[in-house]
């Protein structure tokens, strides 16, 4: 027989004080009433202010997890939630922050982690550039199909019947595999991806078409990716799970003709057990098989697989960013025109936009197919002053690499979440660039290299950028000068 769970208490009148990295509210109770030193308790969609009764869900040594049991007093700076799923699907979690009041934190959280972690001498942090557009901000959207559609405790404790197929087109429920809670309307990306998600969830239920089965592994429909480019351009993706022709071309003929605005209409057929499909064919039921993204003039394609910042206009700005701290935003002349690396290069999205202002630009990443896009993409722009190689970073940026390439003048970083590994950081402070700018997804893994790179580099500027409002993720570039 299994260990019962102990049954945890409720902290009642607890005051939330502040907010955490990973977006749950935060705060300082003592466990006992006699307890001099206090834990942190974290709680999702707290806000600062609030003070509510507190059930604690989870008790370690130094902190404990608990969740909003009872409202006392809500905080005065909550707004009402935009959005009828707020809580439940997973995204948008500071929907109850005003916006203002996010950019504090996500300021904060910047600081906290260069402070803290790096624990290196610091410049003055710029304010944070928060994104013009708050809401429909979204280029892409994935969604899945479901036979099984996740429903509220407050649904299930009504005892109501409910006279619905069970199916669902939505989002997973964070933490479940298997369970997908129905989306009827999402702010995050254009309206038009609204009607066209409902629409196709509507057409398939009154076709029959049997939605997927995640534990069984079995259902034609599986899932669904809408892309709503800057230029008006708009990419619609069915997964289906099931090799069934005449119904699938049946399913995409009416969803072209409903939709003319639909530019590129592909389907996949992904009969394997995991929903990637990234080496599964792609094809085209309807216009080519990518759509473009436009800045400043230059085109970039981006197909099915493609890897791009998923807030259009606030990556305009994050770049103009990086260009700017990499000193290639003013007209150089060919002599002064500097050697660029571009590490982390995904599909060349920076590699592309800097590229007119430098002598070379190489661009280095691990997925083959970003690269063949990256290169796809200088073509397309004219751009013949680049050079793109795909591979692990620590096994192609070696001592002879740069010695073969030229030892770059400037280097610009752009790595995944975990940040970078140590063999590529000591191949950095080999090759000595002048300027590195460093772009990042996670604050606290930036501050972690950026200590590293103390022994050589000292920061000059810090420009937090915002490209998710509602949610706690933030961006920061840093530009480090050679000491």
């Amino acid at each position: 027989m299994g260990r019962k769970r102990k049954e945890q208490p409720i902290l009642r009148n607890i005051e939330i004080s502040g907010v955490a990295a990973e977006g749950k509210a935060l705060a300082k109770v003592a466990w006992k009433e006699d307890d001099e030193n206090k834990i942190v308790v974290f709680i999702p969609f707290g806000a600062p202010g609030d003070i509510a009764d507190i059930k604690i869900d989870r008790k370690k040594h130094s902190y404990a997890e608990g969740h909003i049991e009872n409202m006392i007093t809500p905080s005065p700076i909550r707004v009402s939630p935009k959005c009828a799923h707020f809580t439940i699907c997973g995204g948008c979690k500071w929907q109850h922050l005003p916006y203002e009041e996010q950019l504090k934190f996500k300021q904060q959280q910047v600081t906290d982690a260069l402070q803290r972690i790096a624990k290196i001498e610091l410049p003055e942090i710029s304010p944070i550039l928060g994104s013009e557009n708050v809401w429909h901000y979204r280029n892409k959207m994935e969604y899945t199909f479901s036979n099984k559609k996740w429903r509220t405790w407050e649904d299930v404790r009504s005892g109501k019947e409910f006279n619905d197929s069970g199916n669902a087109l939505g989002f997973h429920i964070p933490g479940a595999f298997d369970k997908v809670y129905h989306i009827d309307e999402c702010f995050l990306q254009d309206d038009l991806g609204n009607r066209i998600r409902n629409f196709i969830f509507q057409e398939a239920e009154s076709r029959g078409l049997s939605f997927y089965n995640i534990r069984e592994n079995r259902g034609m429909l599986r899932t669904l990716m809408i892309r709503i480019a800057s230029t008006g351009q708009v990419m619609v993706c069915l997964v289906f799970g099931e090799d069934r022709p005449e119904e699938s071309v049946a399913l995409l003929e009416t969803i072209a003709d409903r939709f003319p605005e639909i530019t590129s209409l592909l389907y996949v057929v992904n009969l394997k057990l995991n929903d990637t499909i990234s080496d599964q064919e792609i094809h085209s039921f309807r216009g080519p098989e990518y759509i473009e993204e436009e800045m400043e003039g230059l085109k970039f394609r981006v197909n099915a697989k493609s890897f791009y910042q998923t807030n259009s206009a606030q990556a305009y700005e994050l770049y103009k960013v990086a260009r700017k701290f990499a000193g290639l935003d003013s007209n150089n002349n060919e002599e002064t025109k500097p050697l660029v690396y571009d590490l982390y290069t995904g599909t060349g999205t920076i590699a592309n936009f800097v590229a007119r202002a430098a002598r070379q630009v190489i661009g280095i990443e691990y997925v083959e197919e970003a690269i063949e896009d990256a290169r796809l993409n200088a073509s397309v722009n004219g751009l013949d002053n680049t050079l793109f190689y795909a591979g692990d970073m620590k096994e192609i940026l070696t001592d002879g690499f740069i010695c073969s390439h030229g030892k770059p003048d400037v280097m610009i970083i752009d790595p995944p979440r975990a940040g970078m590994h140590e063999d590529v950081i000591k191949v950095i402070l080999k090759a000595r660039p002048s300027v590195i700018v460093y772009v990042s997804c996670n604050p606290a893994t930036q501050a972690r290299d950026l200590s590293l790179l103390d022994c050589a580099y000292r920061v000059t500027d810090v420009q937090p950028v915002d490209m998710f409002p509602h949610t706690h993720h933030v961006e920061n570039v840093v530009r480090l000068q050679l000491k």
